[in-house]
């Protein structure tokens, strides 16, 4: 892998794995973290159709593609709904750059399968803390955004599930 597509890599795996960090302390905050987490993982798998010439890749960030675009267009109607600010691409491009990253020497391959399995796990554990909050109705959009989490879930899951036969088929050397 050349170094250009290492670079690459590594700010699309800083844009993946970095998003689902915090921990949503209000719904705005986990309205930041899942939008930002979803655009990354639009990203790197759109990065993953460009550099895998494997079908299995492809197909899982096909997917990876069009569910994370569903599931951030409803997330950010209900945001603009409630009027709860979510940030720009820009803004989630300066956050992935200020990451200190650091490539595996492994193929583009298990290097997407293995970011794709953390990512999901990140994310997993910031919808279900949101999934559980005990909601105050008097702030806007509280009762819809949990609503949310919990219905994004299973399918949250079901890509874990997924990632994880990925990074089965395509191990780390």
């Amino acid at each position: 892998m050349d170094g250009f597509t290492l670079r690459q890599l590594g700010l699309a795996v800083a844009l993946s794995t970095s998003m689902g960090m915090a921990w949503a302390a209000t719904s705005n905050d986990f309205v930041d973290n899942a939008a930002a987490g979803g655009i990354a993982e639009i990203e790197t798998s759109k990065l993953a159709l460009e550099k895998s010439a494997s079908a299995d890749v492809k197909a899982f960030a096909n997917k990876m593609i069009t569910d994370h675009t569903k599931a951030n267009e409803e997330l950010l109607a209900l945001a603009k709904k409630h009027d709860i600010e979510v940030p720009d691409e820009t803004t989630l491009m300066k956050k992935a750059k200020a990451k200190i990253l650091e490539v595996r020497d492994e193929s583009f391959d298990a290097a997407y399968a293995n970011n794709q399995v953390k990512a999901h796990e990140e994310t997993i554990a910031l919808f279900k803390k949101e999934a559980e909050t005990v909601t105050d109705d008097k702030k806007a959009g509280n009762t819809e955004l949990k609503a949310f989490a919990q219905k994004m879930l299973p399918d949250l899951q079901h890509h874990l599930d997924e990632a994880k036969k990925l990074q089965a088929a395509h191990p780390s050397k």
